[in-house]
């Protein structure tokens, strides 16, 4: 009778911190800037690449959930071209977790030519950049199977756009991934 009670006890216990964990996350305020640690690797990959002759730029980190809607817009009710299919809440910009680079050429200009070799090496340096960044632990817009985004760069920590939206953090991963388990 007594186990019975203590073990009681301690689902209740165990129930009670993950029904206020639920509701806290309900209340977390989203991210307004780059993940420390994706801006760290960032930082690193632009090293990295200087190393090998090529010097990037990154050209877009942190956006807003307005600032993705007003990107969504473009070559739809905005002018120029479509350059993603993600809406305020569906980018991992929005929570920190992604940033987009750029090549700069030997004369300073800025290119998304997946073909520039400026380091002379008979490869393309947008796809080396890619190799470095895949290696620092990033997920990389140019092997999606559908819409290729080649400037694009991400770190998911596992977690979905839906995951984040919902108040979930990098630093949840472990409880998330625990509870993830429990489910299926």
């Amino acid at each position: 009778m007594v186990i019975a009670g203590l073990v009681a006890a301690g689902v209740w216990l165990f129930v009670q911190r993950e029904l206020d964990f639920r509701e806290e996350l309900e209340t977390r305020p989203l991210p307004e800037g780059l993940h420390p640690i994706v801006g760290q690797k960032a930082q690193e990959l632009a090293g990295l690449a200087a190393e090998r002759g090529i010097r990037i730029e990154i050209t877009d980190g942190f956006r807003s959930h307005e600032e993705q809607d007003q990107l969504y817009e473009q070559g739809r009710t905005a002018y120029g071209p479509v350059v993603t299919h993600a809406k305020g809440g569906q980018s991992y910009h929005n929570f920190g977790l992604a940033i987009d680079y750029a090549i700069r050429t030997t004369d300073g200009r800025l290119v998304w030519d997946t073909g520039y070799d400026g380091n002379g090496n008979g490869k393309s340096d947008w796809f080396e950049v890619a190799d470095i960044a895949k290696e620092l632990g990033f997920e990389w817009g140019g092997d999606w199977s559908g819409f290729k985004d080649y400037p694009h760069l991400q770190m998911t920590f596992g977690l979905s756009t839906a995951d984040l939206d919902a108040g979930w953090r990098p630093e949840d991963t472990d409880k998330y991934e625990a509870l993830a388990g429990e489910t299926e």
